[in-house]
């Protein structure tokens, strides 16, 4: 049985998202004691405030998703130097209406991959912003600004060789850090 339940979010709704496959890599690098499943916020729609208290049923499921995880793994890429308007949606949703908003106090950490060389180190940026406003312990170090290149996944789906310690030693770290802050 697993102690802590990780949330996965990719920012992307691409079908072949290098970010929804980093996700599904780092999910089979978790820790013993540790479960992961990907969250769909592809399905969500546009935030209304209107919405609030009668929210669509992919808002509602969204939610108590969130509710019942310990923590959240957020992998985005980098849209114009921000997050994708796609992840600002699902994280506006989580945490309305005001004062209710289910991401509260759940331990984060922030990966991503681009084909660009600095990764998504801005977009990254403007997330943290975000998950202060939402309370959300976001774990500092190490940062993971991934460059895509071919060699970046294995045939199996996982991290390839080159970088496979290196996103190994960011999963363990965010498995420590999720226990010093999960109660």
């Amino acid at each position: 049985m697993s102690q802590f339940k990780i949330a996965i979010i990719a920012g992307s709704l691409r079908k072949d998202s290098y970010n929804v496959r980093l996700g599904q890599a780092i999910s089979s690098m978790l820790p013993e004691g540790f479960e992961a499943k990907l969250i769909e916020i592809g399905d969500l729609p546009l935030y209304n405030q209107d919405e609030d208290y009668t929210p669509a049923a992919s808002v509602a499921r969204l939610r108590e998703e969130i509710k019942g995880v310990d923590a959240v793994i957020f992998a985005t890429p980098e849209y114009n130097r921000s997050i994708p308007g796609v992840l600002k949606n699902a994280l506006d949703h989580a945490s309305r209406p005001w004062g209710e908003s289910v991401w509260q106090g759940k331990p984060a950490g922030v990966i991503g991959v681009a084909g660009g060389a600095i990764g998504t180190a801005m977009a990254q940026q403007h997330l943290r912003n975000i998950l202060a406003a939402l309370n959300m312990p976001t774990m500092g170090h190490p940062e993971a600004f991934l460059q895509y290149s071919d060699d970046l996944f294995d045939d199996q789906g996982g991290i390839g060789a080159k970088s496979r310690d290196f996103v190994q030693g960011w999963v363990d770290s965010f498995a420590k850090w999720v226990k010093t802050h999960v109660k």
